[in-house]
């Protein structure tokens, strides 16, 4: 069997001594894409920081293409080939949109014409500042920025909060673009439970903090009893 991507074994961890993630344990392929579901304040979005490294990490192990990375620095994480898309953003608000993606850029098969490729909105707008663009426009520029460095894991942090629906249908298809191509592993956090099924292959939900269910994310999709149960109300929306 081919060693995982990226494995967490009963990691605990939080922001100093308070403790926000209880033993997690996950495994992501090669190219594999993982949705991580719940209620807010369960511990999603401090499940892809303690990836990054941005957390304190009590116990546990977080292993990256066989290594162990749990006291790696996060800037070592990413140039390892971690990529992250915080809620934030993040856009260089005195840089063009082009210079936001080329001051990330490394070598690979992403570059500016794939990205503008998957994101033509962002093509029409490179000359514009990044203060000057849409929450919406802002999104895809920090995904498109984070796939210019070439992960092979790319965290998404609620990619789809805020914005107008026809701005959710154009991420929509660009991230059913980049998974189909196969070049990326994701983990994407979303509070549209469906949509995110729709996209990946796994799930796992969270509750304060613990995993408290996994399966495929089509049987998850399809269980509108446990999906009600654990995460609630859900936004649909996918295709």
């Amino acid at each position: 069997m081919a060693e995982p991507l990226l494995s967490l074994h009963q990691v605990r961890a939080g922001y100093g001594e308070a403790m926000v993630l209880h033993d997690i344990s996950l495994e992501l392929s090669e190219h594999g894409s993982l949705a991580v579901l719940g209620r807010n304040g369960v511990g999603k979005s401090t499940l892809l920081l303690t990836i990054m490294g941005f957390t304190q990490l009590h116990s546990g192990s977080i292993i990256w293409r066989g290594r162990d990375i749990s006291n790696t620095a996060p800037h070592r994480r990413a140039r390892a080939g971690i990529g992250w898309v915080a809620q934030e953003r993040e856009i260089f608000p005195s840089l063009s949109l082009e210079e936001n993606l080329t001051v990330a850029a490394r070598p690979g098969a992403w570059d500016l014409a794939a990205v503008y490729k998957m994101f033509p909105r962002l093509r029409e707008r490179r000359g514009n500042m990044g203060n000057q663009l849409s929450g919406g426009e802002q999104q895809m520029l920090a995904i498109a920025r984070a796939l210019m460095t070439n992960p092979a894991l790319l965290l998404l942090d609620e990619p789809l909060e805020g914005l107008a629906p026809v701005l959710v249908d154009e991420l929509i298809a660009a991230m059913k673009l980049m998974l189909s191509d196969r070049r990326t592993a994701i983990i994407l956090v979303e509070q549209h439970s469906e949509i995110a099924l729709a996209m990946t292959q796994d799930a796992l939900v969270l509750e304060r903090g613990s995993v408290v269910h996994r399966a495929p994310a089509e049987n998850l999709r399809n269980d509108a009893v446990t999906l009600d149960r654990l995460v609630g109300l859900r936004v649909s929306g996918a295709a």
